[in-house]
């Protein structure tokens, strides 16, 4: 008997499970997927409603493509906080999605800005697995409030320093120096790149 027939005859059993247990994933994931995503829009409209509270809709503008600090490209969606829904001259601010490698993994944020894109309205985590207790303190509105009106510049990380000065310095989580260098690239590179294409496109 050849070894493959004899494989096949021991185990078949097992390759009809996975195979079955793999559909069911793909079927799972198929119909999960569509809530998965209306889950993740509200959660962005949400994020976008805390950080301008005076907007009452945040109609999509454009999209833009930025590189990373290796290169790597990523979309940018960007939108426009408006006061009046009905009125597009109302524009009070922006909000704009960036992500980035953190010290466990993937951080997305959620960014605002004033209407000239001159100062920071904040910063919000879409999500983030950053250590509990350290990491995840990015989530924390003593940490994110030193970015609300912040100069639209290159914010530079501190050790020390006071943390409830704005200015551009942003004082780093003590344990989380690595998740507070993360959420500052990510600031810095997304906020310089989307305010540089929306003045080539004359939004601002």
């Amino acid at each position: 008997m050849s070894k493959i027939k004899y494989f096949i005859q021991q185990s078949w059993l097992l390759l009809i499970a996975a195979f079955c247990f793999g559909l069911l994933i793909a079927v799972a994931s198929a119909a999960w997927s569509p809530r998965i995503e209306a889950n993740r829009i509200k959660k962005l409209n949400d994020l976008m409603q805390g950080l301008l509270p005076n907007a009452n809709s945040f109609p999509m503008e454009t999209k833009v493509t930025i590189k990373s600090a290796k290169g790597k490209k990523t979309e940018v969606t960007i939108y426009k906080a408006l006061s009046d829904p009905n009125n597009a001259n109302t524009c009070i601010g922006w909000a704009f999605n960036a992500s980035g490698p953190g010290f466990a993994d993937k951080i997305e944020l959620v960014i605002a800005v004033d209407k000239n894109f001159e100062n920071f309205a904040g910063f919000a985590v879409l999500t983030s697995n950053e250590t509990p207790g350290f990491g995840d303190q990015i989530k924390l509105p003593y940490y994110q409030h030193q970015y609300k009106k912040a100069p639209v510049t290159h914010l530079e990380l501190v050790k020390t320093g006071d943390d409830k000065r704005i200015d551009a310095e942003i004082v780093a989580i003590s344990g989380a120096t690595v998740s507070s260098e993360a959420v500052i690239k990510i600031v810095n590179n997304t906020a310089a790149q989307v305010k540089k294409q929306m003045k080539e496109k004359g939004l601002l």
